[in-house]
């Protein structure tokens, strides 16, 4: 059984090791030049308040759903189900995605309050993986902790889903990642 310490050290490792990859990776999404100058993302403090063990309500005939992106694309989700937590007194409820049907992976994308303020305007992201983000008894593990800025907010040269708007909230989620600091760099005109 995981502690709380324990949880809250493995959120602080993971954001630890995001900020090396980050820093470091040739593949990261902070461009090349300014890698060097990149000193760690900004987050609010890890809160117990924002993890949730909740059921998915999930869609017996999940709908289509067309998701605008943020270089004016379109990419195609199943609405999968609803998650219905509690923050501040107020129920919220937040859809979570798939891509394909096959795959177990579920993707819940929100804005809030703090969109544009503490956060990165356009949102964040959540991904939930069975095998780390499921309990024995089925329910889900939806720690908003652990919510991050899509690759956009860093590069404009990545294509990212934009929020769909039933994920819209009007709570503000004091948890997760902070908006990067400086502004995305545009991609170079050849």
């Amino acid at each position: 059984m995981t502690t709380n310490d324990d949880w809250i050290d493995d959120i602080e490792a993971q954001r630890r090791q995001k900020d090396r990859y980050f820093g470091e990776d040739p593949r990261s999404p902070i461009p090349a030049d300014e890698r060097t100058a990149f000193d760690g993302l900004n987050y609010f403090p890890v809160a117990p308040d924002y993890r949730f063990e909740v059921e998915l309500d999930a869609d017996d005939d999940p709908e289509p759903v067309t998701v605008g992106t943020s270089t004016d694309g379109e990419q195609e989700y199943l609405a999968w189900g609803t998650f219905t937590v509690e923050i501040d007194g107020e129920p919220v409820s937040l859809v979570a995605y798939k891509g394909d049907p096959s795959e177990e992976r579920l993707w819940v994308p929100f804005r809030d309050e703090t969109s544009g303020e503490e956060t990165y305007g356009a949102g964040r992201y959540i991904d939930l993986e069975p095998d780390s983000h499921r309990t024995e008894d089925g329910t889900w593990i939806l720690d908003l902790n652990q919510a991050y800025n899509p690759t956009c907010a860093y590069n404009y040269a990545y294509e990212c889903p934009l929020i769909p708007m039933e994920n819209w909230l009007d709570v503000r989620i004091e948890a997760g990642e902070k908006d990067f600091p400086a502004e995305p760099v545009a991609p170079h005109e050849h």
